[in-house]
């Protein structure tokens, strides 16, 4: 099957396109193939947006917000198709896929609240006989590029608030997860949105790279690894847009000597596996403060190495196949790097490589250091490193030592030290007591240091300021 772009109202496969396959990770067997849309046909994309914009810019914001109502009556009503395909081409559990589809819903609903959220305010008589006021409008044409772990969610993290905002959209799904960004795309049609309010064009690098050149392009979202995050906030700043890059995590988890074991063990094992540890908002490194590591380790490799591993569709499953299989090995080749380094391997999940699929079990590394390759790069899979820290200050220097700021978490029992580490961790995502501290809708999403390169963040009333002009009228009559 040739997966097609979205041109307006019409599915088209872009002309003398090369093609990538596209997997199921649990078996390794291709079961689409996803064009390399090259610049012209990145035009024909975007031209078809702008020119929708102008009527749509000017539909009242009522009837955007009954669309948008109708789009989410839609996903309900699928959710659970959605869910069993987002397991089809990424992997992870159907549990897992449920939670991704209904947090992207959240979105839709905050969305749904366009006629309280675009509304701007006004002062009278800001001098004598001068009223003053601020409008909203919407910026243009408007794109995103999703990453390949989230197919469903992050799409609907970036066009319902854009489009409900009045701007038209221009979706670059992931070329290794695309079937999520056109089944959305074929619900948002249902819906009854016009031709050119979203559109879809497929593609990878050069598919970006003529996004982020092109002159009607107004606004770049985009969610990727942090080399890539950094080069699309230059490239498209560079060119005069918009632009919210969020990057790569190191994201830390501190265990304190007064940390319940029963529940921080439990919350350790679901951040760091969980999503296979495709997520960047994975708990790759688990501080253990003092005598914590006496009551932590063990537990940790009992559980890990119980975890059920198999396709993301089987009953009882708890971690799917990685992606790829090129980044199964890349994954694993930090393991081996750790262990050269000086860690010490707990559980090892390479065995698992030899099943037909792209598996890798859960894998623990103890004793890692901030210095070691396992300790601060990004890894994006179940590898969980263990550190040690002497007090709450050597845990937070380790975390802050990270080029990274994406997510930090504690596990304690006591307010002082959940409090010190909250006012001090620089993370702009940080939990006590939880082992992701993911923000609902109504909240952005707000990575610091190399995880974000922006200004406003994705979703929330951020993601409102990133999608709309403001406009401040100064009147005397």
């Amino acid at each position: 099957m040739l997966i097609r772009n979205l041109v307006g109202s019409e599915w088209r496969a872009p002309e003398g396109a090369a093609t990538l396959p596209v997997f199921n990770p649990a078996t390794a067997e291709v079961i689409a193939h996803v064009p390399l849309t090259d610049a012209a046909g990145v035009d024909a994309v975007v031209r078809a947006a702008a020119d929708a914009f102008a009527a749509w810019s000017r539909t009242a914001v009522m009837d955007r917000v009954r669309l948008m109502f109708r789009f989410k009556f839609l996903l309900e009503e699928h959710l659970e198709e959605l869910a069993a395909l987002v397991t089809r081409h990424h992997g992870k559990t159907l549990d897992e896929a449920r939670g991704e589809v209904r947090r992207g819903i959240e979105v839709v609903d905050f969305a749904c609240g366009a006629p309280t959220l675009l509304q701007g305010r006004t002062l009278r008589d800001v001098s004598a006989g001068v009223d003053q006021d601020l409008y909203r409008y919407p910026v243009g044409v408007c794109a995103g590029v999703p990453p390949f772990n989230f197919p469903v969610m992050i799409p609907l993290w970036m066009f319902p608030l854009a489009v409900v905002a009045g701007n038209t959209f221009v979706l670059k799904p992931s070329d290794r997860t695309p079937l999520g960004g056109v089944r959305l795309a074929e619900l948002f049609l249902e819906a009854g949105f016009p031709a050119g309010v979203l559109n879809i064009v497929h593609g990878a690098s050069e598919t970006v790279d003529a996004l982020l050149a092109h002159p009607l392009v107004s606004a770049i979202s985009f969610v990727g690894s942090a080399p890539v995050a950094r080069h699309v906030y230059t490239a498209a700043a560079a060119s005069g847009k918009r632009v919210q890059a969020l990057g790569g995590a190191k994201n830390h988890i501190v265990v304190m000597p007064d940390a319940d074991p029963e529940i921080a063990v439990p919350a350790i094992l679901n951040s760091a596996f969980g999503n296979a540890g495709e997520r960047c908002l994975s708990g790759s490194v688990a501080v253990a403060v003092g005598k914590a590591a006496d009551t932590l380790l063990d537990p940790l490799r009992d559980a890990a190495s119980k975890m059920v591993v198999g396709p993301g569709d089987e009953k009882d499953v708890q971690v799917g196949p990685l992606i790829r299989a090129e980044h199964r090995d890349r994954v694993a080749s930090y393991v081996e790097a750790g262990v050269s380094e000086g860690a010490e391997l707990v559980v090892d999940g390479r065995p698992l490589i030899s099943r037909r699929g792209f598996f890798l079990g859960p894998t623990i590394l103890d004793r890692v250091t901030p210095t070691m390759t396992v300790g601060r790069e990004e890894i994006f899979g179940p590898v969980l490193s263990v550190s040690r820290a002497a007090d709450l200050d050597e845990a937070i220097a380790q975390a802050n030592a990270s080029a990274l700021g994406n997510m930090a978490t504690i596990f304690t029992q006591s307010g002082r030290a959940g409090r010190e580490f909250r006012e001090r961790v620089e993370a702009g995502m940080t939990g006590i007591n939880v082992p992701i501290a993911q923000p609902f809708a109504f909240f952005p999403f707000s990575g610091w240091k190399g995880s974000f390169y922006g200004d406003l963040h994705v979703h929330g009333t951020d993601g409102i300021d990133f999608y709309t002009r403001k406009k401040v009228v100064v009147t005397r009559w």
